[in-house]
C-alpha cells in the first residue's frame, strides 16, 4: 500500500508528522504538502500562475500552493501511482459545515474525483487541554486501518474527527455517523469600518448522533462524504 499525505496546516506542522507515524507501519509514504499555513482555503486550485515545488527530503515536497494543489500535482506529476490520499491530522475540527472550509478535506475531495480513495483526519481540540500527538497518532492509526478494510464506493471519501478528551476521561469509541447539519455561529465583532467573526465553535450546533455530538462527546467521528450530492 502507497500513501499520498498531505495537510493544509503546512509540511512542518506536528499533525502531518502524528499522521506519518500513524500510516507508517500500514504502508509506504510519500509526503506532497503546502510549504505554508492554507487552513480555511477550501477547494482552491492554483491556475493562473506556476507553482514551485521544493523537495525536501526522500519522497517529500512542499509546494507553494493549496492543499487541493498538493493533490493535483502529487497526482498528475510527482506520485501517480499512490493508492490512497491521507490529509491532516488538522490542527482543529472538520465537523458539519466546516467540510465546505477546510483545505485538509478538500485535498481528499479532490483526490476523489480523481478516483482514488482517501481520509481527511482533523483533531479536535479544546485550549485549556494539552495536545498528545502520540495518542492521536495511534487513535488515527485505529481509524486507517479500519477504513482500509472497507469497500472503496467511488465518488465518495472518508472524514475523520478525533476527539480531546480530558485525562481521566475513558479511550475514544469509533462511531459512523452524519454529519451535523446545523451551520456555525455566525457572530461578528465590530471594530471601526470592519467586522471580526467572534463565533464561539465549541458552542455550535449539535445535534443527537451527528459528527459534532459523536466528537464533542469524546468519540472518534467517522463520515462517508460524497464528492457530488
Amino acid at each position: 500500500m502507497r500513501f499520498l499525505l498531505t495537510n493544509d496546516d503546512g509540511i512542518d506542522a506536528d499533525g502531518l508528522a502524528a499522521l506519518a507515524e500513524a500510516a507508517a507501519p500500514l504502508g509506504a509514504l510519500a509526503c506532497v504538502a503546502p510549504d505554508t499555513h492554507y487552513s480555511g482555503c477550501g477547494h482552491r486550485v492554483t491556475t493562473d500562475r506556476p507553482i514551485r515545488i521544493c523537495r525536501r527530503g526522500d519522497e517529500r515536497w512542499a509546494i507553494d500552493g493549496t492543499p487541493a494543489d498538493c493533490a493535483r500535482v502529487a497526482l498528475a506529476h510527482l506520485t501517480p501511482e499512490i493508492d490512497w490520499v491521507l490529509a491532516g491530522i488538522n490542527h482543529g475540527g472538520n465537523l458539519g459545515a466546516d467540510v465546505f472550509h477546510s483545505g485538509t478535506v478538500a485535498a481528499v475531495r479532490e483526490a476523489a474525483l480523481h478516483g482514488k480513495p482517501g481520509i481527511a483526519l482533523s483533531h479536535y481540540r479544546r485550549r485549556d487541554r494539552a495536545v498528545d500527538w502520540t495518542k492521536i497518532a495511534r487513535w488515527a492509526r485505529q481509524a486507517i486501518a479500519l477504513l482500509l478494510d472497507r469497500p472503496h464506493k467511488p465518488g465518495t471519501f472518508w472524514n475523520v474527527n478525533l476527539p480531546h478528551p480530558g485525562p481521566d476521561e475513558p479511550e475514544p469509541r469509533t462511531v459512523f455517523c452524519p454529519l451535523e447539519a446545523g451551520p456555525l455561529p455566525l457572530v461578528f465583532r465590530a471594530d471601526g469600518d470592519c467586522v471580526l467573526y467572534a463565533g464561539n465553535y465549541h458552542e455550535r450546533s449539535r445535534q443527537r448522533g451527528s459528527d459534532v455530538d459523536v466528537c464533542f462527546s469524546g468519540n472518534i467521528a467517522i463520515t462517508q462524504l460524497a464528492v457530488y450530492g
